[in-house]
């Protein structure tokens, strides 16, 4: 589990095991350290955020400004994981 970055107790990252073929950009986040039930967000190719699942269930307020956080760093995600997987595809 590759951390990306952190938002205040929130922690940013994405499995290593991504599945074959690929799955779309996307990172994972939970509050503390990783866990299988976090909230899944896209990321597209305009740099934008798409809410998969809130399973971790961050307050609405919260999830809200980690997605802007999000937003923000994009490029500097999907740059990680092109370097991780040698390669990137979008959700849309």
């Amino acid at each position: 589990m590759p951390r990306i970055f952190k938002i205040g107790s929130y922690t940013i990252y994405f499995w290593v095991n991504e599945g074959n073929p690929l799955e779309p950009v996307h990172v994972h986040v939970s509050q503390g350290d990783p866990t299988v039930n976090a909230t899944k967000i896209w990321i597209t190719e305009s740099h934008k955020c798409l809410l998969c699942n809130n399973n971790s269930k961050i307050p609405d307020v919260k999830l809200k400004n980690i997605m802007r956080v999000i937003e923000a760093r994009a490029e500097e995600i999907i740059s990680t994981l092109e370097k991780r997987f040698g390669e990137v595809k979008f959700y849309c």
